[in-house]
């Protein structure tokens, strides 16, 4: 019993000891382990930093961005889409917008027309019956254009009867249409005036020729016999001894309906010039002479 309690201690190694025993390393090789540790710590202390950093640059589908951050990306792209866009074409409206300003301007042309009809001051509405279809044209197209010219049609046969109707959307609304057209392309106000008379001259005869059915005479010969009294009534005044025939009476009839036209249609770009330029939808600039008188 004695021996065994002698040996116990003994047995116990001293810590000192084992360290004293142990081989002591050299310089190189804790420089080595100190540099690998220290590179251990970086690696650690990166790798959250990227990830971070990847997820912030690649974000999962399905995930919707703050609303700040989508606002910034809707102006940023509707900025970039307009500045790819050339010099003078505008960005494809909004279809609502589009569809409400050509109800409104058809509803303005069939009432101005409606009014002169039932309340007539003169040529003085006259001039504005092509202007509202004219100004769709110019703000949003050919299709939106022949849509107001319908709906206007359509909204004096509601009001007025076809007949009216018809004799609006000819040639009114024909030359509203053609106007926009020629003012959206910026052709001179020669042409617009030239093709304006045209229609009108062609709408004045197509009036009459429907007038014509719907009466059951022919208006024409009526017309014709009222210009061969005024002519008599002229020559006589003149001291002129000639009896006008039928083909100088036609001739003098189509130059004063084409004459009135061609003085409508002036007047009617005037108005324009004058109207439109302050809607924000100027019309091509009027030749050299008419800018003069404007001027004074």
């Amino acid at each position: 019993m004695s021996d065994s309690f002698e040996e116990t201690p003994n047995s116990r190694r001293d810590p000192s000891e084992e360290t004293k025993n142990q081989p002591i390393e050299s310089a190189s090789e804790l420089d080595s382990s100190n540099s690998g540790s220290a590179n251990e710590v970086d690696s650690k202390t990166q790798e959250p930093i990227s990830t971070s950093d990847s997820d912030q640059s690649f974000q999962p589908q399905g995930r919707k961005l703050p609303t700040s951050q989508a606002e910034l990306r809707d102006k940023s792209n509707s900025s970039t889409n307009e500045s790819l866009l050339p010099k003078g074409v505008k960005p494809k409206p909004e279809p609502p917008l589009a569809m409400v300003e050509t109800a409104f301007l058809a509803s303005t042309a069939s009432l101005i027309y409606l009014i002169n009809y039932y309340f007539p001051i003169g040529p003085v509405l006259r001039m504005f019956f092509p202007l509202p279809i004219a100004l769709v044209y110019l703000r949003w197209g050919n299709r939106a254009s022949w849509m107001a010219a319908l709906v206007s049609g359509l909204l004096l046969s509601v009001l007025m009867g076809p007949t009216r109707s018809i004799l609006f959307f000819v040639p009114y609304a024909l030359i509203g249409v053609q106007l926009g057209a020629l003012w959206k392309r910026q052709a001179g106000w020669v042409l617009s005036i030239t093709t304006g008379t045209l229609i009108g001259t062609l709408g004045f005869f197509f009036k009459y020729w429907l007038l014509s059915i719907l009466v059951g005479e022919d208006l024409w010969v009526y017309g014709l016999s009222v210009i061969t009294q005024w002519l008599d009534w002229l020559f006589v005044k003149l001291g002129f001894l000639v009896v006008p025939n039928l083909l100088m009476i036609q001739a003098l009839a189509l130059l004063m309906v084409i004459v009135n036209n061609i003085v409508y249609l002036f007047v009617v770009h005037l108005v324009a010039l004058l109207m439109l330029d302050r809607l924000g939808n100027p019309i091509p600039r009027p030749p050299h002479w008419v800018q003069v008188l404007l001027d004074y």
